[in-house]
């Protein structure tokens, strides 16, 4: 099987079927949209930035070559208007659309492209350069094509060309910022944006909103020809209380709001004023365990596996699923969301056993009582509602678990200095393969396996031989492999994938969040 031809076989096949579905309608022109988000964006450039709060508003600022179909499994074109593959799959001929331009009215050039792939795809240049690690080289072809040189098969190429930090940006402009490094001058740049995006960036008051204003030199037209976006202005509000978004979203004062508590769900679905949309996602949730020798100077008892495979039986992921979601999720198999492509599992990984869980932790020697901690997201329902169920199914083993809540960026800052025992944590991917996520959950080369510290050298092999594996099967096998390796060594507690649950006014027409998380405004329209 070739997987690239399935790749591009399943995003036609799924455009053909979207286009025969969906007629074209009319959509009111202009109008600001007021949106509720959890938390604040903290770095907008498109190679730098490593979290969901930043990628879910990078791609309304930014563009790329080729954008995910709208079911995330395939790949559409965007700034690109046509591609051809060598025979040997080995160079990607990519040709420009006409008179395409950046969101200050000068033109997207060629150059450009060479230089953002070549930022994009280096090494030691943000986190998600792996993505484009096969680029050898980018060659110009006159003042419309770009000839993209690999130095090996990738079997999730164009995908990568699809994903966020594949964005085209500026030479000039990027270039002209102050600041001696890339990480500098990406600061400086994305402090005043400038992409090809749908929107562009208005005003950003950190903590408290954003606002993006329609970019008259957008590319894409609607069915119909009207030019996109409809909307003039996004106006974000960052609410991080769940019950005070709520509050604003039914009051009028919010046009829209992400990240609904679970147990919200059914209430919301009630009112008639208000849209409760679970959009299919490649949404996982679990928990994060510190697995190194010492925290803090304190001997870290997660460090063993017994004790973390002991928490995974302990926790009852039916009753969590249950209490959380109210039966929207279902439990987890892998750490890859069963949307995946290359997804392998059968049934929970670890089935509740308090007896399985008691013997493991008599073994490991941990003695009744012993504390361990927990971080989650001060205001969030849903992380709290995880935490208390944890505790007192734990507490039941002899695990005390201590919950302490604070705000997403110190959170992140722990994570990142190995300041932690535990956190409740989600994913999303962000390009339609496996490669992604199981870099970041279970690669330690990358971000030493989700921040856990978890290595395990055989695993970190068959991902990097699965980079280049032309055989389809093959490529199934090592990623089969990877996920029965990561799920002994249990770095992390394993619990639910979910859809995402945003609430929309009534008046909101054509939003969409697909399942690779993106927040899609490009067709979002008010009615009148």
């Amino acid at each position: 099987m070739n997987y690239r031809k399935w790749l591009i076989d399943v995003a036609f096949t799924g455009l053909v079927a979207v286009g025969a579905l969906q007629p074209v309608l009319a959509a009111d022109k202009g109008g600001s949209l007021t949106y509720g988000r959890y938390a604040d964006s903290q770095f907008l450039d498109p190679v730098q930035a490593d979290q969901n709060v930043d990628i879910w508003i990078l791609t309304n600022l930014y563009d790329t070559l080729l954008q995910p179909t709208s079911d995330g499994k395939g790949v559409n074109f965007g700034l690109a208007s046509a591609k051809s593959w060598s025979d040997d799959n080995r160079v990607l001929t990519l040709t420009l659309r006409p008179g395409i331009k950046f969101s200050d009215g000068s033109p997207i050039t060629v150059d450009d492209v060479q230089w953002s792939l070549q930022r994009a795809s280096k090494q030691d240049n943000g986190i998600w350069a792996f993505l484009l690690a096969a680029i050898d080289k980018v060659d110009v072809d006159g003042s419309d094509k770009v000839k993209i040189s690999l130095k090996n098969y990738d079997p999730a190429f164009e995908a990568a060309l699809a994903t966020f930090n594949a964005a085209i940006l500026p030479k000039k402009a990027f270039e002209a910022a102050a600041g001696a490094t890339d990480a500098d001058k990406a600061r400086a740049f994305s402090e005043h944006p400038i992409g090809s995006g749908p929107f562009m960036l208005d005003s950003w008051h950190r903590g408290s909103d954003m606002v993006l204003k329609a970019n008259p030199y957008y590319w894409e037209k609607d069915q119909a020809g009207v030019q996109l976006p409809y909307l003039d202005q996004l106006h974000f509000e960052i609410i991080p209380d769940d019950a005070t978004r709520i509050l604003k979203l039914t009051s009028g004062e919010l046009d829209g709001a992400e990240q609904i508590p679970y147990s919200r769900v059914a209430e919301l679905k009630a009112n008639s004023a208000v849209d409760m949309e679970l959009f299919p996602s490649t949404k996982v949730t679990f928990m994060t365990m510190n697995t190194r020798p010492e925290v803090g100077g304190h001997k870290n008892p997660l460090n063993d596996v017994r004790v973390r495979q002991a928490l995974n039986y302990a926790l009852n992921k039916e009753a969590l699923t249950k209490i959380v979601t109210h039966g929207v999720a279902t439990p987890m198999q892998s750490y890859l969301s069963s949307t995946t492509p290359l997804f392998s599992g059968e049934g929970e990984p670890y089935p509740y056993s308090a007896a399985k869980a008691k013997q493991l932790l008599a073994d490991a020697g941990v003695a009744p009582g012993t504390e361990i901690r927990i971080y989650t997201l001060g205001g969030s329902q849903d992380e709290m509602q995880i935490a208390t169920a944890a505790q007192q199914m734990w507490a039941a083993t002899g695990i005390k678990l201590k919950i302490e809540q604070i705000d997403k960026a110190t959170r992140a800052a722990k994570q990142k200095a190995g300041d932690f025992q535990m956190v409740v944590s989600t994913w999303t991917n962000d390009i339609a393969d496996p490669n992604e996520a199981t870099s970041y959950f279970a690669y330690f080369p990358l971000i030493q396996s989700y921040r856990s510290g978890w290595q395990n050298k055989d695993v970190d092999k068959l991902y990097e031989d699965s980079q280049v594996e032309a055989d389809a099967a093959k490529r199934a096998a090592q990623y089969a492999k990877i996920q029965d390796m990561f799920k002994e060594g249990a770095p992390i507690v394993y619990m639910y994938e979910s859809p995402y649950p945003v609430a929309l006014s009534k008046k909101v027409q054509g939003f969409v969040q697909i399942p690779l998380g993106n927040n899609v405004f490009v067709k979002t329209s008010l009615s009148k």
